[in-house]
């Protein structure tokens, strides 16, 4: 029940404000569980991170309506950028842009989402994706009758001198698979031209491992990725600990973590969607 307060506004008990926030967790489980308290997220600040879904709350954002978000990689974990996991409501969305002093990234998982900046327009369907430049604020709302799911990005932008990054629109499902260095059993897709074009200081890629297929050699660089996992489940060797990882969940990997993985188990490939920066010297 509302009240007045003495200056004439309204004042509003604590159960009215937890009602109205409804459930704070990713998963929607809340209460007691019927087992011991466990987790398999792992948290090495600066180093990596696995993110299992259970545990994951949703955060409140200025400009976010009709969204749940929840904030994955950001620094405070010691990344250069931040990850986030958005469920779009019909009717919900972000029509007072997202970025603008930064570059940003939205790939939708499921569902129609109509995207725009100032000089591209388009709905989306599962695939579909916008990258906008530094300087260009990213809107999005849901088309659809449904939930939409997808994931979005940002990170502060490097200039390079006579070079300049663009607005890019696609879909990735249009794009053709590659081998990933010779192996027939590993593909990737890239998401951006950052191969081809140094205005680019990051790309977006997918990875996809079919059964038994595995990296060709324990990676160690300077790069950052943050990777979320859509399909399958794998082992994933993160500063030589192997941790097993499946579908919904979340890795951060810093500079010089070392770094691989091979896929496990049945059914589907092992896959996930990644970040990383590239085209730049080191900063001092």
């Amino acid at each position: 029940m509302m009240k007045k307060s003495r200056k004439g506004g309204m004042i509003r008990n604590h159960k009215e404000i937890q009602e109205d926030k409804g459930m704070s967790y990713l998963n929607q489980v809340t209460g007691y569980r019927g087992d011991l308290l466990l987790n398999r997220s792992v948290v090495k600040k600066g180093m990596y991170a696995l993110l299992e879904p259970d545990g994951l709350v949703k955060n409140t954002i200025p400009g976010f309506e009709g969204c749940d978000v929840t904030i994955l990689a950001s620094p405070a974990l010691g990344a250069s950028f931040v990850d986030y996991l958005v469920s779009i409501a019909p009717g919900g969305g972000n029509r007072k842009g997202f970025g603008g002093d930064v570059e940003s990234f939205f790939y939708l998982f499921d569902g129609s989402v109509k995207v725009w900046n100032e000089e591209e327009e388009a709905v989306l369907t599962a695939g579909g994706y916008l990258y906008c430049p530094e300087g260009r604020r990213l809107y999005f709302e849901n088309a659809g009758d449904s939930t939409a799911h997808g994931f979005l990005y940002k990170r502060k932008y490097i200039p390079l001198e006579g070079e300049k990054a663009c607005t890019v629109l696609g879909n990735i499902h249009e794009v053709s698979w590659k081998e990933y260095e010779g192996m027939s059993d590993v593909l990737v897709k890239d998401f951006l031209p950052s191969a081809s074009d140094l205005g680019f200081d990051m790309n977006f890629h997918i990875l996809c491992f079919k059964a038994g297929a595995s990296h060709g050699y324990i990676e160690t660089h300077v790069q950052e990725h943050g990777a979320y996992i859509y399909s399958g489940s794998g082992m994933y060797n993160l500063n030589n600990e192997w941790i097993p990882v499946k579908k919904g969940d979340y890795l951060f990997m810093g500079a010089y973590c070392p770094q691989a993985s091979y896929a496990v188990g049945r059914g589907e490939d092992f896959a996930y969607i990644y970040s990383k920066d590239c085209n730049r010297d080191v900063i001092l």
